[in-house]
């Protein structure tokens, strides 16, 4: 299946360790990738059908200096939907005036729900569809943008009728805040003062992260596995979902 990467931050925050220890992994997930960068209410999205280890565009996002305190990417191995590019993710749609953006990993059989014209899928993926029907239900339970705790409750009575089709791991934000639901493997970690050098899994590359920041930042990392070797990454429970806001989880 694929794999996710999610970054939210209390302040725009380089997210290119990171994303070079995911890309590490597309020889095995190789039908695609994307990632998309929050700035403010603005939105970067890079998204390629070719493996992130060989496409031309993931160079460009290695070298790009982008920060961005919200960001969501994500490497494919088809399971549903054709290898091509409206079936990368993440996906992308307005709602209440704010930009939304998802990525799934996993496998829901059977999930052809009814979607009205707001929101239809342009691929063919069970996870567009997927993030078209949340989008839908989320506008139909709120007239316009509730607050990150609403939508969390909001998101909690959905996750199920979503999980309950198969494989539903998935990254969620708002460029507000960052949501991340586990059905079978999801992991994070916060990084904060006293920042620590740390080491990718699948790569001989490592960062001095006191270097790079101050006493005040906070960045927390979502993975699908440990993209460190050498930091205290937290496996999420099945059917949790998580919040993020400011670098670090909300209580639940």
């Amino acid at each position: 299946m694929c794999q996710l990467l999610g970054m939210n931050a209390n302040t725009p925050t380089d997210v290119m360790f990171s994303f070079t220890g995911l890309a590490t992994r597309a020889d095995e997930h190789k039908d695609g990738f994307g990632i998309a960068f929050f700035e403010g209410k603005g939105l970067r999205l890079f998204v390629d059908n070719a493996s992130a280890r060989e496409s031309p565009v993931a160079e460009l996002v290695k070298r790009y200096p982008i920060k961005s305190d919200n960001v969501i990417a994500h490497i494919r191995k088809a399971t549903q939907g054709r290898t091509s590019l409206e079936n990368c993710h993440p996906f992308v749609r307005e709602l209440w005036g704010r930009y939304w953006v998802f990525a799934h990993n996993g496998d829901l059989k059977g999930f052809h729900p009814r979607l009205h014209a707001a929101f239809r899928p342009v691929g063919d993926t069970d996870s567009e569809r997927a993030f078209c029907w949340l989008m839908q239900e989320l506008n139909k339970a709120h007239a316009s943008v509730p607050s990150i705790e609403e939508l969390t409750a909001t998101l909690r009575e959905l996750m199920p009728q979503l999980a309950r089709h198969g494989t539903f791991n998935m990254l969620l934000s708002n460029g507000q805040a960052l949501w991340a639901h586990c059905s079978t493997r999801l992991q994070y970690l916060v990084r904060e003062h006293p920042f620590r050098p740390a080491k990718l899994q699948d790569e001989d590359l490592r960062v001095d992260f006191a270097s790079l920041t101050t006493p005040d930042d906070r960045v927390a990392i979502i993975a699908t596995e440990p993209l460190t070797a050498d930091e205290p990454w937290t496996g999420f429970a099945g059917g949790e979902l998580k919040v993020f806001v400011d670098g670090r989880p909300l209580a639940a």
